[in-house]
């Protein structure tokens, strides 16, 4: 265990080095003159641009500019935003809180809804039940987060006068507002989760029928639900928990857009403002944040196997 756990850290490490550089480069690349974007004005002059070069340290070659960044990552400092001028961690520290609440709340959503129309879509195999909800998962499969996202403010203030409200509450303050102001974009966010993992959930839950020792359960008289519940769901977690760590990402990319249209000042709004007003040192950092959570959730996703399969063994 402790040796896979060591070279899939170290393969982690290796994932997220790569990363940084492609982002690190990439940033350097966005069409647009760094000195138009600082200033906020076209009538610059050279010595104002190079004085603004000297103080980025766009100067230096890159491979030194890249290696003056990451001993800055290492270190605690992730270098300071463009125009405001702010501590670039700092901005992605305070806004952790509200997207990995959205985030959470989304994935509580989708697991609510998908396990239990998977599992009983698979129980009644080929029933008008199970048509009803597989035509409904497609369904949802089909609905853009950011379109529902939309519809779910229209229509309320349309009809009844309602919309959520603006900004963010930390819920230590105020549960139910909090909750108010975050229900909506998580089910936009987590109905199209639902669907997928409702879809893999009822394949994974009907292959695991066919095994031998359900044959096995079943024959020693257990009851039915004891032999959903205990033996045949657990084993058939493993590409659920698979697909979700692979959505996780599409997840946290969903809260760049229903953070923009619901005004919540979470990581979504700050990298969809930092990519228009091309702050690549925000951008640079805000990247390399995701891909570090998402390498981390797929670490924690293989971990988690040998939990719902005693069979597997890291060794």
């Amino acid at each position: 265990m402790g040796q896979y756990l060591a070279k899939r850290v170290l393969l982690a490490l290796v994932v997220l080095f790569v990363i940084s550089i492609v982002v690190f480069t990439a940033v350097r690349l966005i069409p647009g003159d760094v000195c138009r974007i600082v200033l906020n004005t076209p009538d610059v002059t050279e010595a104002q641009c190079q004085a603004i070069r000297d103080d980025l340290g766009l100067d230096e070659p890159l491979v030194r500019q890249y290696v003056v960044y990451m001993g800055g990552v290492l270190t605690g400092d992730w270098g300071t935003t463009i125009i405001s001028k702010r501590d670039v961690w700092t901005e992605i520290r305070t806004r952790i809180p509200l997207t990995f609440e959205l985030a959470f709340l989304s994935t509580a959503f989708a697991l609510a809804i998908a396990i239990p129309i998977g599992v009983v879509s698979a129980v009644r195999q080929d029933s008008a039940l199970d048509y009803v909800l597989r035509v409904l998962s497609i369904g949802w499969l089909s609905i853009p987060g950011f379109w529902l996202g939309t519809m779910l403010i229209v229509f309320p203030a349309k009809w009844w006068g309602y919309t959520p409200p603006v900004g963010y509450v930390d819920i230590w303050e105020d549960p139910l507002k909090n909750l108010e102001q975050l229900y909506l974009p998580a089910i936009s966010l987590g109905l199209a989760l639902s669907a997928s993992l409702a879809r893999v959930t009822r394949s994974s839950m009907l292959e695991v029928f066919r095994q031998d020792y359900i044959r096995t359960a079943r024959a020693k008289g257990l009851a039915e639900r004891m032999v959903v519940v205990r033996h045949a769901l657990k084993n058939a977690m493993i590409p659920v928990v698979t697909l979700f760590g692979l959505q996780f990402g599409v997840l946290l990319g969903g809260t760049v857009v229903l953070e923009n249209i619901y005004s919540l000042p979470g990581l979504g709004l700050l990298t969809f403002t930092s990519v228009t007003i091309k702050d690549y040192p925000q951008v640079q950092g805000l990247v390399l944040f995701f891909a570090t959570v998402l390498v981390t959730i797929n670490l924690l996703v293989d971990l988690s196997y040998a939990w719902f399969d005693p069979r597997i063994r890291y060794a």
